[in-house]
């Protein structure tokens, strides 16, 4: 942990050494620079046997040893952006201790090439508008673009279901537009376009609604005609098919039926990918089910050599949030958690009507002193030990929830005991907001700055299958102990009570059970070694570790 002393930091207060090393940062980072271009180097003359893999994660981890980096190792575009529409992306890497992991140089290059099409081929170009007057026009695109340029191909992301759901949906559409080479547009309803900073340089990502031909694509659903699993029902689309259609609408929300799922097929991909518009529903995190498309599989190990950090680097490109959001997020922090030796976040989501229960708040009590993440405390009225301010530690505790009475309890219990351990236990929720608000920014704005002050802790316990604690652990590149939820509606708390997930990356809670290859009905959390099915969602898929 990083540790502190009495120089004043933004707010006053104490600041980290690592803030404080920056004024001799300049030497150690031309040493540091040094290193990280010898490393390669002395890998590869050492022997023929290292792998490109292996010197890219060598150099990775030299890197997290400097100071922070705003572009994460160019994961972030350096130029093509104005500072003061966005501070979040200049500003982000002083709110944060834990520096994430280094994205693979193949990745950094596929995202400049990725910008540049976006620029191309995005709203305000005659690309577009070409593109656009065809779908109008009801029929299939022929033949190539403009002359001497390909045609640009776009993949449209329906926006709805919660937050979490919505940052899962639109980074799973984005990893799919970038190993198609399409121009993602997200459908700007619901606050997507009120609650982020734009992640493309020069252009936007957000659909045009009001030039946008398929006006009731907001309400396509499971039994719209234009579906891909209806249209193969149909023998629209297809081998048998003639011609193509102008648009086709992937359905991949929790009822997608097994042709909608064929999605996840070679062979269905090679027909998508003449489709020149793609409208996508989902209400998931689909990434771990793109691994399973052989025709994306090495693409996918050179852009994530480590499979278990794609949202971790989708996530940190995709969703800066706006100046209005960032100033909620560093006025809390500011306030109540830059100063703490430890931070901990505690994300509690209750899935019952019962929204204050014993049962639960038991479990994360013991879950978090099991694990050694919150201190034991003495029995009232036991004398603590003292202990001088200079050695005292101070853990500041963030609880996100609904309600505000597991707060309550939580600030009770380490305000009428003392610790065994000493330390100072402040416990903090910023809001309470009772019920889940769906379409309101208000209720959205707070939501985005929770999920964003938890990333930014040190530890995290999160409710299992809940997607807004997902999108938290994968921006803070933080491995969550998860509250397992009790079998069969158990008010006993379960035993454990939480354990430490196998990844950060989000679990994919409606996959596939199909093999493509053998065309029948399969486990899919056995195909591929590094999906495998999910602790908090037995059935679920996601991405872990090659080691695991």
């Amino acid at each position: 942990m990083p540790q502190w002393d009495t120089e004043k930091g933004r707010d006053g207060a104490a600041a980290p050494l690592h803030h404080r090393r920056r004024k001799w940062g300049c030497a150690v980072n031309a040493v540091l620079v040094a290193f990280v271009v010898t490393v390669p180097a002395v890998a590869i003359l050492s022997g023929a046997g290292t792998s490109a893999s292996a010197v890219w994660i060598g150099s990775a981890s030299a890197l997290r040893l400097g100071a922070p980096d705003r572009l994460l190792g160019g994961l972030l575009a350096d130029d093509g952006f104005d500072e003061r529409s966005c501070h979040s992306r200049y500003q982000f890497t002083t709110y944060r201790r834990n520096a994430g992991r280094q994205p693979s140089p193949y990745l950094v290059t596929k995202l400049r090439r990725h910008e540049a099409l976006q620029r191309r081929c995005g709203p305000g170009t005659a690309a577009y508008s070409d593109a656009v007057e065809q779908l109008r026009s009801g029929k299939s695109h022929a033949g190539s673009g403009t002359i001497g340029s390909p045609v640009c191909r776009y993949l449209v992301s329906i926006s709805y279901q919660g937050l979490g759901n919505r940052i899962l949906a639109a980074a799973s559409a984005f990893l799919y537009a970038v190993l198609t080479d399409r121009v993602l547009l997200v459908d700007p309803s619901n606050e997507m376009g009120e609650l982020f900073c734009e992640p493309f340089p020069g252009t936007t990502w957000l659909l045009p609604p009001a030039s946008f031909p398929l006006t009731g694509y907001t309400n396509f659903s499971i039994d719209t005609a234009d579906s891909y699993g209806n249209m193969l029902k149909n023998k629209v689309i297809g081998a048998a098919a003639q011609q193509l259609p102008a648009f086709a609408y992937i359905h991949l929300d929790h009822d997608a039926t097994v042709q909608d799922n064929l999605f996840f097929c070679d062979e269905d991909q090679r027909v998508l990918r003449d489709v020149r518009w793609l409208v996508m529903r989902t209400d998931s995190y689909l990434v771990p089910g793109l691994f399973l498309v052989t025709g994306f599989q090495e693409e996918l190990h050179m852009l994530f050599p480590e499979p278990d950090s794609v949202f971790h680097h989708l996530g940190r490109y995709l969703f800066h949030p706006n100046n209005h959001v960032w100033g909620f997020i560093t006025r809390y922090y500011d306030a109540y958690l830059a100063t703490a030796h430890q931070r901990v976040g505690i994300q509690v989501r209750v899935f019952g009507d019962d929204p204050e229960s014993p049962e639960l708040l038991r479990q994360i009590t013991t879950c978090t002193q099991k694990e050694n993440l919150l201190p034991e405390l003495l029995a009232a009225g036991e004398p603590a030990a003292a202990a001088s301010a200079r050695t005292r530690k101070s853990k500041a505790v963030l609880v996100t929830s609904l309600k505000s009475w597991y707060y309550d309890q939580i600030k009770s219990m380490y305000w009428e005991h003392a610790t065994v351990t000493r330390e100072a236990v402040g416990v903090h929720q910023p809001s309470h907001e009772k019920h889940q608000r769906f379409g309101v920014r208000s209720h959205d704005t707070k939501a985005w700055a929770e999920i964003y002050l938890l990333s930014l802790t040190d530890v995290l316990v999160t409710s299992g299958k809940s997607t807004f604690g997902y999108v938290a652990q994968g921006l803070g590149g933080l491995t969550p102990w998860v509250m397992y939820k009790p079998a069969n509606g158990s008010l006993l708390v379960p035993d454990p009570p939480c354990g430490r997930d196998v990844s950060m990356d989000p679990c994919f809670h409606s996959p596939p059970f199909y093999d493509c290859r053998i065309k029948q009905g399969a486990d899919t959390g056995t195909i591929v070694p590094h999906v495998q099915h999910c602790k908090d969602v037995s059935w679920g898929l996601k991405l872990v570790p090659h080691s695991a």
